[in-house]
């Protein structure tokens, strides 16, 4: 895209912070007493697992940015409770989606934290607090079980890839932080973890089950054996949900329209609607998640227009066409009043944040 003369500005910290500065400031606030929220003991943990095996709809929520490439808490916070008001039932914080891979774990565990605070009661949370690294993907699992995050999201590790018995010892030490759900994306880790890695990982008694992004074939296969998988594939979720036994699907579409796919996740088979929403989604995959997504709530003005490198926005002729799909469904977007295509120059791409 870059080669074709857009104009997209790359932004250094220093020149961003400049941007920020100038847009209008909200009045100064008094600062507000939160609950300090203890450890829990296994057994509180424990209490949850039912519930996070009957969640249809997860929704990898997406983390909106300030103008200096910090979390903006305000959008962040509005996103989260368009999808408690949908009906969804729960949310991955700090996930592909949420780039959790841009993030320090100061960031990451800030997040869960306040999502924790701010929404317990309402929405589950599941924190991304998975890594190639056993140590990290425990210590991120402990600060996360301990600021009230519901369930830990575990990756199989990536690019240092692992041996089968490396990969059962590294989600056996995962899992012993509280309920965890396995991550299976072979796309983006270069590595499927094996079937029977996954047999022998469901003995454990964290275990809740699979986000499964290889198609609905393995999560049928697995469901025939009790064991529980989520689709990761938005185009496939209405038909793993009712004909092939899936929990339901950890989503990414659902973070522009939660309340249609609440409706395809939660009630009887609607086939219809699900066709109907297939052009959406495949835009959103059109290039890597998250890209399409960013895009597009920027020109729904629901996140502003400010990138973590090294993801930029789509190009203006994947814009004009994306656009024209949110149009169609802009009364199903919770706080989009117009969807614009937008300029190439309003966009900010951040080298440093």
């Amino acid at each position: 895209m870059w080669a074709q003369g857009q104009t997209f500005r790359s932004t250094p910290l220093r020149d961003a912070v400049g941007w920020r500065d100038r847009t209008p400031r909200s009045p100064p606030c008094r600062p507000r007493a939160h609950a300090v929220l203890a450890p829990e003991m296994p057994s509180q943990k424990q209490e949850r697992v039912p519930a996070i095996r009957k969640a249809a709809l997860l929704t990898a929520i997406k983390t909106p940015y300030l103008p200096s490439g910090k979390c903006d808490l305000v959008a962040f916070d509005a996103m989260v409770r368009a999808q408690v008001e949908a009906g969804v039932d729960g949310v991955i914080i700090g996930g592909t989606t949420g780039e959790g891979h841009l993030m320090s774990w100061d960031e990451h565990i800030m997040l869960i934290a306040h999502t924790a605070n701010v929404f317990s009661g309402e929405i589950l949370v599941v924190g991304n607090t998975g890594s190639n690294s056993t140590r990290e993907a425990l210590h991120a699992s402990h600060q996360g079980f301990a600021v009230g995050m519901d369930a830990a999201l575990h990756i199989n590790p990536y690019y240092g890839k692992t041996s089968r018995e490396g990969l059962l010892a590294h989600f056996r030490a995962a899992l012993s932080c509280g309920p965890g759900i396995l991550y299976n994306v072979p796309s983006r880790t270069g590595q499927d973890i094996p079937e029977d890695v996954i047999i022998e990982a469901a003995e454990h008694k964290n275990f809740l089950g699979v986000k499964e992004c290889t198609g609905n074939a393995r999560i049928a296969a697995r469901a025939d054996k009790g064991i529980g998988s989520w689709s990761g594939n938005d185009d496939e979720a209405h038909e793993a949900r009712h004909n092939h036994g899936a929990f339901g699907v950890i989503s990414v579409t659902s973070n522009l329209v939660p309340g249609l796919f609440s409706r395809l996740m939660h009630g009887g088979p609607q086939p219809e609607l699900a066709a109907s929403l297939q052009g959406l989604m495949a835009w959103l995959f059109c290039e890597p998640n998250p890209i399409p997504l960013n895009t597009a709530l920027a020109m729904c003005g629901l996140a502003r227009p400010v990138f973590r490198l090294p993801y930029v926005p789509l190009c203006r002729e994947k814009r004009e066409e994306g656009a024209a799909l949110l149009r169609e469904f802009r009364e199903h977007i919770p706080g989009c009043r117009e969807v614009r295509v937008m300029e190439d120059d309003e966009f900010v791409c951040l080298e440093e944040f």
